[in-house]
Protein backbone atom coordinates (compact mmCIF):
# COMPACT_ATOMS: atom_id res chain seq x y z
CA UNK A 1 0.00 0.00 0.00
CA UNK A 2 1.00 3.59 -0.39
CA UNK A 3 1.07 6.20 2.66
CA UNK A 4 1.61 9.16 0.60
CA UNK A 5 -1.33 9.19 -2.22
CA UNK A 6 -3.34 11.88 -2.99
CA UNK A 7 -6.69 13.33 -5.40
CA UNK A 8 -4.46 15.10 -8.20
CA UNK A 9 -6.97 18.34 -7.53
CA UNK A 10 -9.13 19.51 -4.64
CA UNK A 11 -13.15 18.51 -5.22
CA UNK A 12 -15.65 15.70 -5.31
CA UNK A 13 -16.21 12.38 -7.29
CA UNK A 14 -16.58 13.87 -10.72
CA UNK A 15 -13.00 15.35 -10.59
CA UNK A 16 -11.20 12.61 -9.18
CA UNK A 17 -13.39 10.26 -11.75
CA UNK A 18 -11.63 12.89 -14.96
CA UNK A 19 -8.60 12.83 -13.26
CA UNK A 20 -8.22 8.95 -13.11
CA UNK A 21 -8.73 8.17 -17.02
CA UNK A 22 -7.42 11.60 -17.99
CA UNK A 23 -5.65 13.76 -15.60
CA UNK A 24 -7.25 16.66 -16.54
CA UNK A 25 -10.38 18.11 -15.10
CA UNK A 26 -9.88 20.51 -18.51
CA UNK A 27 -11.85 21.30 -20.44
CA UNK A 28 -16.01 20.66 -19.51
CA UNK A 29 -18.28 22.77 -21.16
CA UNK A 30 -22.08 23.08 -20.09
CA UNK A 31 -24.57 21.81 -22.61
CA UNK A 32 -27.64 22.32 -21.41
CA UNK A 33 -27.30 26.01 -19.87
CA UNK A 34 -27.16 25.04 -15.95
CA UNK A 35 -25.45 25.34 -13.19
CA UNK A 36 -21.88 26.86 -13.72
CA UNK A 37 -21.02 27.85 -10.49
CA UNK A 38 -19.86 25.19 -8.47
CA UNK A 39 -19.40 23.32 -11.73
CA UNK A 40 -16.76 25.09 -13.72
CA UNK A 41 -14.48 26.89 -12.07
CA UNK A 42 -14.50 31.22 -11.86
CA UNK A 43 -17.94 30.58 -12.53
CA UNK A 44 -17.71 30.08 -15.71
CA UNK A 45 -19.83 27.97 -19.05
CA UNK A 46 -15.89 25.98 -19.65
CA UNK A 47 -13.31 25.69 -18.14
CA UNK A 48 -12.22 23.38 -15.42
CA UNK A 49 -14.24 21.04 -13.53
CA UNK A 50 -14.94 21.77 -9.98
CA UNK A 51 -18.20 19.61 -9.31
CA UNK A 52 -20.27 16.95 -9.91
CA UNK A 53 -22.52 17.61 -13.28
CA UNK A 54 -23.50 14.52 -15.24
CA UNK A 55 -22.57 13.77 -18.74
CA UNK A 56 -23.47 15.26 -21.15
CA UNK A 57 -25.61 12.55 -23.43
CA UNK A 58 -25.91 10.02 -21.28
CA UNK A 59 -29.74 9.06 -21.57
CA UNK A 60 -29.37 8.36 -17.28
CA UNK A 61 -27.91 11.67 -16.92
CA UNK A 62 -30.45 14.23 -15.03
CA UNK A 63 -32.01 16.74 -17.10
CA UNK A 64 -32.20 19.10 -14.42
CA UNK A 65 -28.80 18.99 -13.26
CA UNK A 66 -25.76 20.81 -14.91
CA UNK A 67 -24.84 18.70 -17.84
CA UNK A 68 -21.05 18.81 -19.39
CA UNK A 69 -18.79 17.49 -22.20
CA UNK A 70 -14.77 17.11 -22.06
CA UNK A 71 -12.52 17.72 -24.76
CA UNK A 72 -9.25 16.51 -24.98
CA UNK A 73 -7.99 12.60 -24.86
CA UNK A 74 -8.59 10.22 -22.02
CA UNK A 75 -6.55 6.93 -22.02
CA UNK A 76 -9.17 4.82 -23.27
CA UNK A 77 -8.23 6.57 -26.44
CA UNK A 78 -5.07 6.15 -25.95
CA UNK A 79 -5.84 1.87 -25.78
CA UNK A 80 -8.01 2.13 -28.98
CA UNK A 81 -5.19 3.99 -30.77
CA UNK A 82 -2.83 1.18 -29.52
CA UNK A 83 -5.27 -1.71 -30.24
CA UNK A 84 -5.41 -2.78 -26.47
CA UNK A 85 -8.94 -4.12 -24.81
CA UNK A 86 -10.16 -2.41 -22.47
CA UNK A 87 -13.80 -1.44 -20.64
CA UNK A 88 -15.41 0.74 -18.09
CA UNK A 89 -17.77 -1.45 -15.97
CA UNK A 90 -20.33 0.07 -13.80
CA UNK A 91 -22.87 -0.75 -11.30
CA UNK A 92 -26.02 -0.19 -12.49
CA UNK A 93 -25.16 0.54 -15.98
CA UNK A 94 -27.60 -1.97 -17.63
CA UNK A 95 -30.82 -0.74 -15.67
CA UNK A 96 -29.83 3.18 -14.24
CA UNK A 97 -33.73 2.82 -12.95
CA UNK A 98 -32.56 -0.24 -10.44
CA UNK A 99 -31.82 0.47 -6.87
CA UNK A 100 -30.67 -1.97 -4.25
CA UNK A 101 -30.68 -2.22 -0.16
CA UNK A 102 -27.49 -3.05 1.53
CA UNK A 103 -26.78 -5.07 4.69
CA UNK A 104 -27.47 -1.92 7.22
CA UNK A 105 -31.03 -1.19 5.18
CA UNK A 106 -29.75 2.09 3.09
CA UNK A 107 -31.53 1.51 0.16
CA UNK A 108 -30.09 3.46 -3.19
CA UNK A 109 -30.49 3.85 -6.60
CA UNK A 110 -27.84 1.39 -8.43
CA UNK A 111 -26.61 4.07 -11.02
CA UNK A 112 -24.83 7.48 -10.37
CA UNK A 113 -24.28 9.59 -13.92
CA UNK A 114 -21.45 11.42 -12.41
CA UNK A 115 -19.93 8.76 -11.60
CA UNK A 116 -19.32 7.10 -14.96
CA UNK A 117 -15.56 7.78 -16.04
CA UNK A 118 -15.52 7.86 -19.78
CA UNK A 119 -19.15 8.67 -20.65
CA UNK A 120 -17.69 12.41 -20.17
CA UNK A 121 -15.99 12.61 -23.71
CA UNK A 122 -17.95 11.82 -26.54
CA UNK A 123 -15.34 9.33 -28.29
CA UNK A 124 -15.99 7.00 -25.61
CA UNK A 125 -19.81 7.57 -24.80
CA UNK A 126 -22.49 5.05 -24.62
CA UNK A 127 -25.10 7.15 -25.27
CA UNK A 128 -28.33 4.80 -24.62
CA UNK A 129 -26.17 1.95 -22.46
CA UNK A 130 -26.72 -0.42 -25.87
CA UNK A 131 -25.30 -3.38 -24.80
CA UNK A 132 -22.82 -5.58 -25.43
CA UNK A 133 -22.66 -7.58 -28.92
CA UNK A 134 -21.51 -10.26 -27.60
CA UNK A 135 -19.25 -11.91 -24.66
CA UNK A 136 -16.22 -12.28 -27.10
CA UNK A 137 -16.53 -8.73 -28.50
CA UNK A 138 -16.21 -7.38 -24.46
CA UNK A 139 -13.07 -4.58 -24.49
CA UNK A 140 -12.79 -4.95 -28.47
CA UNK A 141 -13.25 -2.03 -30.91
CA UNK A 142 -16.16 -2.23 -32.83
CA UNK A 143 -18.35 -3.34 -30.11
CA UNK A 144 -21.86 -2.00 -29.82
CA UNK A 145 -21.21 -1.29 -26.11
CA UNK A 146 -18.48 1.31 -27.06
CA UNK A 147 -16.47 -0.29 -23.91
CA UNK A 148 -18.95 0.97 -21.61
CA UNK A 149 -20.49 -1.82 -19.76
CA UNK A 150 -22.75 -3.00 -16.75
CA UNK A 151 -20.56 -4.65 -13.73
CA UNK A 152 -22.19 -8.13 -14.85
CA UNK A 153 -20.42 -7.91 -18.20
CA UNK A 154 -17.11 -7.78 -16.44
CA UNK A 155 -17.88 -11.05 -14.79
CA UNK A 156 -19.53 -12.73 -17.83
CA UNK A 157 -15.65 -12.01 -19.75
CA UNK A 158 -13.66 -13.51 -16.54
CA UNK A 159 -15.60 -16.35 -17.35
CA UNK A 160 -15.12 -16.89 -20.93
CA UNK A 161 -11.22 -16.23 -20.10
CA UNK A 162 -11.81 -13.12 -22.31
CA UNK A 163 -11.03 -10.40 -19.59
CA UNK A 164 -10.06 -7.12 -21.17
CA UNK A 165 -6.48 -6.30 -20.97
CA UNK A 166 -7.21 -3.01 -18.50
CA UNK A 167 -10.77 -2.86 -16.72
CA UNK A 168 -12.13 -0.16 -14.44
CA UNK A 169 -14.71 -1.13 -11.80
CA UNK A 170 -17.19 0.87 -10.03
CA UNK A 171 -19.52 -0.71 -7.58
CA UNK A 172 -23.31 -0.32 -7.09
CA UNK A 173 -23.38 2.73 -5.58
CA UNK A 174 -24.98 0.66 -2.13
CA UNK A 175 -21.53 -0.73 -2.34
CA UNK A 176 -19.45 2.20 -3.28
CA UNK A 177 -18.31 3.26 0.22
CA UNK A 178 -19.76 7.53 -0.55
CA UNK A 179 -21.26 8.91 2.95
CA UNK A 180 -24.68 9.34 3.16
CA UNK A 181 -25.99 6.05 0.77
CA UNK A 182 -23.52 3.38 1.36
CA UNK A 183 -21.56 1.57 4.21
CA UNK A 184 -18.17 0.66 4.75
CA UNK A 185 -19.49 -3.48 5.35
CA UNK A 186 -21.53 -2.90 1.72
CA UNK A 187 -18.02 -1.71 0.20
CA UNK A 188 -15.46 -4.64 2.13
CA UNK A 189 -18.40 -7.15 0.55
CA UNK A 190 -18.11 -5.74 -2.84
CA UNK A 191 -14.27 -5.25 -2.60
CA UNK A 192 -13.92 -8.84 -1.28
CA UNK A 193 -15.60 -10.61 -3.42
CA UNK A 194 -13.85 -8.93 -6.42
CA UNK A 195 -10.60 -9.90 -5.21
CA UNK A 196 -11.74 -13.55 -4.40
CA UNK A 197 -13.29 -14.25 -7.60
CA UNK A 198 -10.14 -12.76 -9.62
CA UNK A 199 -7.82 -14.58 -7.15
CA UNK A 200 -8.96 -17.65 -7.97
CA UNK A 201 -8.91 -17.08 -12.06
CA UNK A 202 -6.51 -18.76 -14.21
CA UNK A 203 -5.39 -14.88 -15.60
CA UNK A 204 -4.57 -14.16 -11.50
CA UNK A 205 -0.94 -15.02 -12.55
CA UNK A 206 -0.85 -12.02 -15.08
CA UNK A 207 -3.57 -9.22 -13.06
CA UNK A 208 -2.81 -6.56 -10.90
CA UNK A 209 -5.45 -4.85 -8.57
CA UNK A 210 -5.19 -1.14 -7.73
CA UNK A 211 -7.80 0.30 -5.26
CA UNK A 212 -8.02 3.89 -4.88
CA UNK A 213 -10.70 6.44 -3.90
CA UNK A 214 -12.33 9.48 -6.82
CA UNK A 215 -12.41 11.72 -3.56
CA UNK A 216 -12.70 11.96 0.23
CA UNK A 217 -13.14 15.52 0.84
CA UNK A 218 -10.58 15.79 3.76
CA UNK A 219 -12.55 13.33 5.73
CA UNK A 220 -9.76 10.48 4.96
CA UNK A 221 -7.29 11.93 7.48
CA UNK A 222 -5.33 15.25 7.94
CA UNK A 223 -2.27 15.02 5.68
CA UNK A 224 -1.97 17.25 3.12
CA UNK A 225 -0.16 16.83 -0.49
CA UNK A 226 2.34 19.14 -1.82
CA UNK A 227 0.13 21.63 -4.28
CA UNK A 228 1.56 21.35 -7.51
CA UNK A 229 -1.23 22.65 -9.83
CA UNK A 230 -1.61 26.55 -8.79
CA UNK A 231 -4.94 28.23 -9.08
CA UNK A 232 -6.68 31.67 -8.06
CA UNK A 233 -10.53 31.36 -9.63
CA UNK A 234 -13.07 32.73 -7.20
CA UNK A 235 -13.69 29.14 -5.85
CA UNK A 236 -10.14 28.56 -4.64
CA UNK A 237 -10.14 28.93 -0.75
CA UNK A 238 -6.92 27.26 0.60
CA UNK A 239 -4.11 30.12 0.94
CA UNK A 240 -7.24 32.37 1.14
CA UNK A 241 -9.97 34.24 -0.99
CA UNK A 242 -9.48 32.93 -4.24
CA UNK A 243 -6.13 31.76 -3.32
CA UNK A 244 -4.51 28.37 -4.37
CA UNK A 245 -1.44 29.99 -5.83
CA UNK A 246 -0.80 31.85 -9.25
CA UNK A 247 -1.16 29.36 -11.14
CA UNK A 248 1.68 28.59 -13.96
CA UNK A 249 1.58 27.94 -17.59
CA UNK A 250 1.45 24.26 -18.91
CA UNK A 251 3.28 24.27 -22.48
CA UNK A 252 5.60 26.82 -24.18
CA UNK A 253 3.12 28.40 -25.58
CA UNK A 254 2.03 29.79 -21.95
CA UNK A 255 -1.36 28.13 -21.75
CA UNK A 256 -2.94 28.41 -18.39
CA UNK A 257 -5.76 25.83 -16.96
CA UNK A 258 -6.66 27.14 -14.22
CA UNK A 259 -9.35 25.75 -11.59
CA UNK A 260 -7.24 22.43 -10.36
CA UNK A 261 -5.90 23.54 -7.40
CA UNK A 262 -3.92 20.27 -5.82
CA UNK A 263 -3.20 17.85 -4.66
CA UNK A 264 -6.01 17.01 -2.55
CA UNK A 265 -6.07 15.99 0.54
CA UNK A 266 -4.14 11.69 1.24
CA UNK A 267 -6.23 8.80 0.20
CA UNK A 268 -6.23 5.17 0.20
CA UNK A 269 -4.20 3.47 -2.76
CA UNK A 270 -3.32 -0.41 -2.51
CA UNK A 271 -2.18 -2.98 -5.25
CA UNK A 272 -2.71 -6.56 -5.05
CA UNK A 273 -1.11 -9.20 -7.50
CA UNK A 274 1.17 -11.18 -7.51
CA UNK A 275 3.70 -8.87 -8.78
CA UNK A 276 2.85 -6.82 -5.65
CA UNK A 277 5.26 -6.17 -2.70
CA UNK A 278 5.30 -8.29 0.26
CA UNK A 279 4.56 -6.34 3.42
CA UNK A 280 5.35 -3.06 2.01
CA UNK A 281 4.39 0.76 2.38
CA UNK A 282 5.42 2.51 -0.81
CA UNK A 283 6.21 6.33 0.48
CA UNK A 284 6.73 7.85 -2.95
CA UNK A 285 4.12 10.54 -3.38
CA UNK A 286 1.54 9.86 -6.35
CA UNK A 287 -1.59 11.11 -7.09
CA UNK A 288 -4.79 9.28 -9.12
CA UNK A 289 -3.29 10.56 -12.67
CA UNK A 290 -0.22 7.70 -11.41
CA UNK A 291 -2.30 4.96 -12.32
CA UNK A 292 -2.74 6.60 -15.54
CA UNK A 293 0.45 6.76 -15.73
CA UNK A 294 0.87 3.22 -14.92
CA UNK A 295 -1.23 2.23 -18.04
CA UNK A 296 0.45 4.48 -20.33
CA UNK A 297 3.80 3.06 -19.58
CA UNK A 298 2.66 -0.47 -19.00
CA UNK A 299 1.26 -0.52 -22.66
CA UNK A 300 3.47 1.62 -24.09
CA UNK A 301 0.89 4.17 -25.44
CA UNK A 302 2.49 7.53 -24.53
CA UNK A 303 0.99 10.71 -22.74
CA UNK A 304 -2.34 12.38 -23.14
CA UNK A 305 -0.62 15.77 -23.46
CA UNK A 306 -3.17 18.73 -22.64
CA UNK A 307 -1.48 19.57 -19.50
CA UNK A 308 -2.84 15.57 -18.20
CA UNK A 309 -1.25 15.13 -14.87
CA UNK A 310 0.25 12.12 -16.60
CA UNK A 311 3.19 13.57 -17.14
CA UNK A 312 3.93 14.81 -13.35
CA UNK A 313 2.67 12.30 -12.15
CA UNK A 314 4.63 10.16 -9.29
CA UNK A 315 5.67 6.07 -10.16
CA UNK A 316 3.78 3.25 -8.74
CA UNK A 317 6.21 1.13 -9.76
CA UNK A 318 7.74 0.95 -6.20
CA UNK A 319 4.46 -0.95 -5.06
CA UNK A 320 5.82 -3.73 -7.30
CA UNK A 321 8.49 -6.49 -7.58
CA UNK A 322 8.66 -7.97 -10.78
CA UNK A 323 11.61 -10.32 -9.82
CA UNK A 324 9.13 -12.12 -7.69
CA UNK A 325 6.29 -12.87 -10.29
CA UNK A 326 7.05 -16.42 -10.03
CA UNK A 327 5.00 -16.73 -6.89
CA UNK A 328 1.17 -16.65 -6.98
CA UNK A 329 -0.03 -14.94 -4.10
CA UNK A 330 -3.75 -15.78 -2.69
CA UNK A 331 -5.12 -14.56 0.00
CA UNK A 332 -9.24 -15.16 0.13
CA UNK A 333 -10.90 -13.46 3.08
CA UNK A 334 -14.72 -13.46 4.23
CA UNK A 335 -16.53 -10.79 2.76
CA UNK A 336 -19.15 -9.97 5.83
CA UNK A 337 -16.11 -9.89 8.45
CA UNK A 338 -12.88 -9.74 6.85
CA UNK A 339 -11.19 -12.39 8.38
CA UNK A 340 -9.00 -14.45 6.53
CA UNK A 341 -10.26 -17.83 4.55
CA UNK A 342 -7.52 -19.58 2.98
CA UNK A 343 -3.77 -18.16 2.35
CA UNK A 344 -0.99 -19.57 0.81
CA UNK A 345 1.38 -16.44 1.40
CA UNK A 346 4.76 -16.81 3.11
Amino acid sequence: MSDNSFSTTFGPSTPGLLNLVAGNTFEGTITNGLGAGGNIAGVATSGAVIGDPDPAGDVCSNPKRTQITMSGQNVGDLLNNAGVTWGSFMGGFANCAAVSTGTTGLTTADYIPHHVFFQYWQSTLNANHTPRTSVAMIGHQGDAANHEYDITDFWDTVKAHNMPAVSFLKARAIQDGHAGYSNPLDEQIFLVNTVNALEQTDEWKDTAIIILYDDSDGWYDHVMGPIVNQSNVTDDQLLGAGNCGAPKAIDANGTIQNGRCGYNPRQPLLVISPFARRNYVDHRVTDQASVLRFIEDNWSLGRIGNGSADAIAGTLNGMFNFDDAGYNHKLLLDPVTGQILNSDTK
